[in-house]
């Protein structure tokens, strides 16, 4: 998966025209690349197009147009593209409840390091959790992580050639698996492997 330029990005004039229509067709390619965990954690896989997203939206949003400033925010988001033997991701763990999220964050130290992607017929591919900094400290965890899943290459060709995928956390405070992705999601995963 190529990584994105300045070349690849609209300016912000050509952004406000175009953005309606991009925001609607990147909304629905990030429906099949959400797999829910539980009520209360998900897994949103990233790639080429959402990171576009994402950098086109903070853009909009802080007005940056000079050079520089651009830059940075490629080089901040870049890490999360794909390149061909693996799969990123934000993890979000979710509580609507302000004083239930706090002491589930508290009881799930070190979760970011439980959840795995397993190819079936192979072994459980665990996360490389938040290579840009830590997320947590000595009370609690992050309520968002940033993952790298990293695949074999026999496993990459397992996907593309339509292997079954599932996913899960094994916490001692929090566990559940999705034993096959749907076929929309893994397919749209798949993409993410040369």
């Amino acid at each position: 998966m190529s990584k994105l330029t300045r070349d690849d990005l609209f300016s912000l004039e050509e952004y406000a025209e175009k953005r309606p229509d991009f925001r609607a067709m990147v909304m629905e390619h990030k429906k099949h690349r959400k797999v829910h965990l539980g009520e209360n954690m998900t897994l949103y896989f990233e790639d080429r197009l959402t990171m576009q997203y994402q950098i086109q939206e903070m853009l909009r949003i802080e007005k940056i147009f000079e050079k520089d400033g651009i830059q940075e925010e490629l080089d901040t988001y870049a890490p999360l593209i794909p390149d061909g033997r693996n799969l990123k991701a934000t993890f979000m763990v979710e509580y609507d409840d302000v004083d239930e999220r706090k002491d589930a964050l508290g009881k799930l130290m070190g979760v970011e390091d439980k959840v795995w992607v397993q190819v079936k017929g192979f072994d459980k591919a665990y996360a490389i959790a938040d290579e840009d900094l830590e997320r947590d400290n000595a009370e609690k965890t992050s309520a968002v992580h940033f993952m790298r899943f990293e695949l074999s290459d026999e496993m990459a060709q397992a996907v593309k050639a339509g292997q079954d995928i599932s996913v899960g956390v094994e916490h001692e405070n929090y566990s559940f698996t999705v034993d096959s992705l749907a076929k929309p999601v893994r397919d749209s995963l798949s993409a993410d492997f040369d």
